[in-house]
């Protein structure tokens, strides 16, 4: 059941950072939700390297959005470039 409440707000936190950075994305369904799930786990990582969270401890809402639009950038940095 775990994995699929990370799957579900993934799916959420990927949608949010999409609506916030308007433009043509070379993803769908499955790639918004890779994004949402890798944003939270890039955030708590770098939350946890800073000091904002203790080990174990899950990142907030806000940064996870922020990091998987991060992603989001580099994701279409990289890969958008190829598909044009």
């Amino acid at each position: 059941m775990n994995i699929l409440y990370t799957i579900i707000i993934g799916l959420f936190i990927g949608a949010v950072a999409k609506f916030l950075m308007p433009g043509r994305d070379p993803g769908g369904f499955i790639i918004t939700i890779l994004l949402g799930i890798a944003g939270a786990v890039f955030a708590t990582y770098i939350g946890q390297a800073i000091g904002w969270y203790a080990y174990g401890q899950p990142a907030g809402f806000i940064a996870a959005v922020l990091g998987a639009m991060m992603l989001l950038f580099f994701y279409r940095l990289f890969v958008g470039r190829r598909l044009t």
